[in-house]
C-alpha cells in the first residue's frame, strides 16, 4: 500500500494541508459587492456609479488588442446570477443593464426579467432615465481644453461635467458627478489670474455630441487613459451621450487661397529681405504641423502644444538646415503671436505662448540632434539629405531610397555571414 502524503500532527492524525485563495475574479467581486444594491437606501445615481466602476475596471484592465472587455463581464455575471438566483444576483445584473454596453443590453434584459419571476427586483429598478434638461461649456481662450456641464432631471438630479484636453490629441481628463447646477458657480471657482475659461450655454445635445466625440478619441489613446475619476464614469458617460455620437467628421481641406494668404500675411514680419525665404519656409512647417495636429484649428497655439511641437514632433519629424535651425526660435514666437493676433486672443494671453518657446526650445536642440529618437521618415531624410539629394525631386528621391535600401540589406547580410568573433 502507498504511503499517505498527508501531513501528520502529534496526535498521529493526518492534517489537511489548507491552500490560500486566489484573488477573485472581477466578476465574483462584482456579486459579493451588490449583496448592499438592493437595499432601500441605494439611490439609483449611486448604483449607476456603482456598476459604471465595475465595467472601467473591466476596460482598464485588458491588454491593446481586447476589443470587448465590458461585455465579458457583463455575460459572466449574467452567468453566475442565473447559476444560483439571489436578490444580489439580480440587483448585480438590473444595475449593468442600466450603463452596460449596447451588445449586452437584450442580454441584460431578459436575465432581470427571468430572474425577477423568483427574486425581488430593487427598489430603484423602475427609477425613470435621468433627462439632460441644460448644458454648458467652458474653453480657455487657446480652446486649448474646454469644461462642459450636463445638468440632469430625473430620480436624483445632478451635473455631469467633463473636462476635456486638447493638448497632443482629444482626451477626456476628468468626469465628475456635482450638484445640481454646479456651472452656476464656475466662475466663482475660478482664482485670479488663471487663464480665462469664459462659460457659455448651448444646446444640450450639441455638448453629448461633443463628450461622445471625445470619448471615442479617448478610448483609442494608448496607453488607456488611466485617472480614476475618468475611468470610474466612463461608462456611465457612454451611457448619457451614446446616442448623440457623431459621424467622423470628413476632411476639410484648407480654403482656396487660404494657405497662401496667411503666410503672406505672416511673411510681413519678416525682420530682413534675405531671411524672408528661411521664414517663410519655417512658417510653411509650423501652419502645415497646426494644420494636422492642432485639433481646434491651424492657428490655436497655446504653451501646451508648444511644448509638444518643440519637445517632441519637431526633433522626431523634421529635417532643418542650420540657417533654420538658428531662426527657428525667434520665427517660432513671431508666428504664435500672429496666429493668435488672428483669432482674436488678449495681448496678456498671448505672453505665455511665446514665453513657451522661450522655455522649451532648450529640449529641442537636446531631442533634435539625438539619432536615437528620430522617427523612420527623418532618419530616411537625413541620410538622403546628406547625399546632397535634391528632396523636391521626386525620381532622384526614389532611386536613392532604392539604392540606401540595398546598402541597408547588404550590411545585415554581411553582419550574418562574418564568423563570430571577428
Amino acid at each position: 500500500m502507498p504511503k499517505s502524503r498527508g501531513r501528520r500532527t502529534s496526535g498521529g492524525g493526518k492534517q489537511s494541508v489548507r491552500r490560500s485563495p486566489g484573488p477573485l475574479r472581477l466578476s465574483d467581486r462584482v456579486l459579493r459587492e451588490a449583496r448592499t444594491l438592493h437595499l432601500k437606501d441605494r439611490d439609483v445615481l449611486a448604483v449607476e456609479a456603482w456598476a459604471s466602476g465595475c465595467l472601467g475596471e473591466a476596460w482598464l484592465g485588458v491588454g491593446m488588442t481586447e476589443r470587448e472587455p465590458e461585455q465579458l463581464l457583463c455575460l459572466e455575471v449574467v452567468s453566475r446570477a442565473s447559476t444560483k438566483p439571489s436578490p444580489h444576483g439580480l440587483a448585480a445584473v438590473a444595475a449593468l443593464e442600466r450603463v452596460g454596453p449596447p451588445a449586452n443590453c437584450r442580454v441584460l434584459q431578459e436575465t432581470v426579467e427571468i430572474l425577477s419571476g423568483s427574486q425581488p427586483l430593487p427598489v430603484w429598478h423602475e427609477a425613470a432615465p435621468h433627462h439632460p434638461v441644460r448644458a454648458w461649456c467652458a474653453a480657455d481662450v487657446w480652446d486649448s481644453a474646454r469644461v462642459l456641464f450636463i445638468d440632469y432631471d430625473g430620480p436624483v438630479p445632478h451635473t455631469l461635467m467633463a473636462h476635456v484636453g486638447e493638448v497632443g490629441g482629444t482626451l477626456v481628463d476628468k468626469l465628475a458627478l456635482l450638484a445640481p447646477r454646479a456651472a452656476d458657480v464656475w466662475e466663482e471657482s475660478r482664482s485670479e489670474g488663471e487663464v480665462p475659461m469664459p462659460l457659455a450655454e448651448q444646446d444640450a445635445d450639441e455638448v453629448l455630441a461633443d463628450l461622445a466625440a471625445a470619448l471615442r478619441l479617448t478610448d483609442m489613446t494608448w496607453p488607456r487613459q488611466d485617472d480614476k475619476d475618468v475611468v470610474g464614469l466612463r461608462a456611465l458617460a457612454w451611457a448619457r451621450c451614446r446616442d448623440h455620437l457623431p459621424d467622423w467628421p470628413a476632411f476639410q481641406p484648407p480654403a482656396d487661397g487660404e494657405q497662401a494668404r496667411v503666410l503672406d500675411a505672416f511673411a510681413q514680419c519678416a525682420p530682413v529681405a534675405e531671411e524672408a525665404g528661411t521664414v517663410r519656409s519655417l512658417a510653411e512647417l509650423f501652419l502645415d504641423y497646426a494644420e494636422n495636429y492642432l485639433s481646434r484649428g491651424p492657428l490655436c497655439w497655446s504653451p501646451g502644444q508648444v511644448a509638444v511641437f518643440l519637445g517632441d514632433w519637431l526633433p522626431r519629424k523634421a529635417v532643418l538646415d542650420q540657417a533654420h535651425r538658428t531662426l527657428l526660435p525667434d520665427t517660432l514666437k513671431r508666428w504664435v503671436t500672429f496666429a493668435l493676433t488672428e483669432r482674436g486672443v488678449p495681448e496678456p494671453w498671448i505672453a505665455p505662448v511665446v514665453a513657451a518657446v522661450e522655455a522649451y526650445v532648450p529640449a529641442f536642440r537636446a531631442a533634435f540632434d539625438d539619432e536615437e529618437a528620430w522617427g523612420p521618415a527623418k532618419q530616411i531624410s537625413s541620410a538622403l539629405a546628406a547625399r546632397d539629394v535634391d528632396l523636391t525631386d521626386r525620381d532622384a528621391v526614389d532611386a536613392a531610397v532604392r539604392a540606401l535600401n540595398a546598402e541597408r540589406l547588404a550590411q545585415q547580410l554581411m553582419s550574418r555571414l562574418r564568423p563570430p568573433g571577428l
